[in-house]
C-alpha cells in the first residue's frame, strides 16, 4: 500500500513560482513511478510530469516544458514539482501519483496510476 500527501500549493501571481511538495508512505517494492498531475474546473485531468525513481528519468508535458521541473528524494520518500513563470491558465488541483513498473520506459505521461493524494490547490492570477 502507498500513501501520497501532496503540499506546497497556493496562490500565486503570473510570472511567479511555487514548489509542491509530495510526501511518501509505502511497503518496500510497492511503487517506483511517481507522477504530478493536474486538473482544472471543467476540464480533464491531465498529466504534467513523472520520474523513474531508481534512475531519476522523468517526462514533462509540452505545456509546462521548460518552466516546471519534477525531481526526488528518495531517501527521504520525497517528489517535488518546481514549477516557475505561472501562467493563469497553471491554475487547477495539483495531484502527486504513485505506481510500480517493470521499466522506465514505462513510466510516461501515458502510465496509469494506481496510488492518487487528495491533491493541493495552485491559483495563478494575472
Amino acid at each position: 500500500q502507498v500513501h501520497v500527501v501532496e503540499s506546497g500549493g497556493g496562490s500565486v501571481q503570473a510570472g511567479g513560482s511555487l514548489k509542491l511538495s509530495c510526501a511518501v508512505s509505502e511497503s518496500t517494492g510497492t511503487r517506483n513511478c511517481m507522477g504530478w498531475f493536474r486538473q482544472a474546473p471543467g476540464k480533464e485531468r491531465e498529466a504534467v510530469a513523472t520520474i523513474y525513481v531508481a534512475d531519476d528519468h522523468t517526462t514533462t508535458a509540452d505545456a509546462v516544458k521548460g518552466r516546471f521541473t519534477i525531481s526526488q528524494d528518495n531517501a527521504n520518500r520525497m517528489v517535488y514539482l518546481q514549477m516557475t513563470s505561472l501562467k493563469p491558465e497553471d491554475t487547477a488541483m495539483y495531484y502527486c501519483a504513485a505506481v510500480w513498473q517493470p521499466h522506465f520506459w514505462n513510466c510516461n505521461l501515458g502510465t496509469d496510476f494506481t496510488y492518487w493524494g487528495h491533491g493541493t490547490q495552485v491559483t495563478v492570477s494575472s
